[in-house]
């Protein structure tokens, strides 16, 4: 039993009830499939892979690759002490009517508060920033999209992946003192 019981806003109804009546089985299917994207499991592997890479191959990409790996392993760990405060059912728990259309069943039923997924997609959305304009608007744009999905799939309250996706961007920015500093130079050793 959670500390803290959160309860869905009249909004949050609202869009979870348009979404269960005007929904069908391949946007429900699509939108599960997309979700996978992000997943702490394959955003971990990607960033333990992309943090490989640069200690063989990179050495100039190290810092960038520390920050990524702390801050999915931070984003990671973060929703589920969370989801042990927070008690919230989740709407696809609530809808007879979006089975019907689809709608799967998703995770733990009481652990909508908040969104793991928007929090891993709001913290790499935030890492975004420090990439050139182009890159940085595809990232975000597909951080947002993915983020939706688990509202379209009535895995997530609205107000659940909005907190989560802030709440990834905090933790973001957070880590960004400790992983990419700049350190002082090393001072030169010189022989009287």
């Amino acid at each position: 039993m959670a500390l803290v019981k959160v309860k869905p806003t009249r909004i949050d109804q609202a869009i979870a009830s348009e979404i269960a009546r005007d929904t069908n089985s391949g946007i429900e299917q699509a939108a599960q499939t997309l979700t996978w994207a992000a997943d702490e499991h394959v955003l971990l592997a990607l960033a333990a892979a992309g943090w490989l890479y640069a200690q063989i191959r990179r050495p100039e990409a190290r810092p960038a690759a520390n920050h990524v790996l702390a801050v999915s392993l931070a984003s990671a760990v973060l929703p589920h002490l969370l989801k042990s405060l927070f008690d919230q059912i989740r709407p696809d728990r609530l809808t007879l009517l979006g089975h019907a259309h689809g709608v799967p069943i998703s995770g733990r039923s009481r652990d909508a508060f908040p969104s793991g997924h928007a929090l891993h997609m709001g913290a790499l959305a935030s890492a975004a920033g420090l990439l050139n304009s182009v890159p940085r608007r595809l990232v975000r744009s597909t951080a947002v999209a993915l983020s939706l999905t688990r509202v379209v799939v009535l895995a997530h309250w609205t107000s659940d992946v909005v907190a989560g996706f802030a709440l990834g961007v905090i933790v973001e920015r957070l880590l960004r003192p400790f992983t990419l500093a700049k350190r002082p130079p090393q001072a030169s050793w010189i022989r009287p």
